[in-house]
């Protein structure tokens, strides 16, 4: 599976290595699973939303050749969402087979159109942003509809990693993942819809 993370001005950054890191650790664990994922942005480098510099791997990169495209939220997202050359790459994900976001992360799934006819979360003291992008706004914590994934505020970045962990590859493997980040995540609110 290979998985875009995209990296933006403004981002919070635990949104994005709390679900890189869950990433990298399931590789540890499942060597013949060959998770791979990207930092992937519209310029080689941006900073977060307190000013931390990140490297991107890959500038401006098809998103349609990915498996996963993965969003983080941050203040970063307000502007992006009405943003059309950032809103217009995220459509070319049009077909990737998962779609998710953290946080305000969901508001450019939403901008860019991924959560029409959805339902679908967001940090929760933001539910009122995301009303207008799909069909109904939960307060759980984590919800899946069909192929996107949207899940709350911070932390949600360790949870929806490892959701996707036990996804892909069954609890056995999530609990060595959790272990290793001596992590004890149990699904709770998670709210799907097939």
């Amino acid at each position: 599976m290979r998985i875009a993370i995209v990296v933006f001005d403004g981002m919070t950054l635990l949104d994005a290595t709390g679900f890189y890191d869950v990433m990298y650790r399931l590789n540890r664990i499942e060597q013949h699973r060959k998770v791979s994922f990207e930092l992937c942005g519209m310029k080689p480098s941006i900073k977060d939303e307190q000013g931390v510099r990140v490297e991107v791997d890959k500038v401006r990169p098809d998103l349609s050749t990915y498996d996963a495209l993965y969003i983080p939220g941050g203040f970063g997202t307000r502007y992006l969402r009405y943003d059309e050359e950032f809103v217009g790459w995220l459509r070319i994900a049009e077909k990737v087979k998962l779609k998710i976001a953290v946080s305000t992360g969901s508001l450019l799934l939403g901008a860019a159109g991924f959560l029409k006819c959805k339902r679908a979360t967001i940090d929760p003291n933001h539910l009122d942003l995301l009303k207008p992008y799909c069909s109904e706004v939960l307060s759980s914590h984590l919800v899946k509809d069909q192929e996107v994934i949207t899940a709350g505020g911070i932390s949600a970045s360790i949870d929806v990693g490892l959701y996707l962990v036990h996804l892909l590859s069954g609890d056995e493997v999530l609990d060595e993942v959790k272990q290793l980040l001596d992590y004890p995540f149990e699904m709770e609110e998670v709210v799907e819809f097939q």
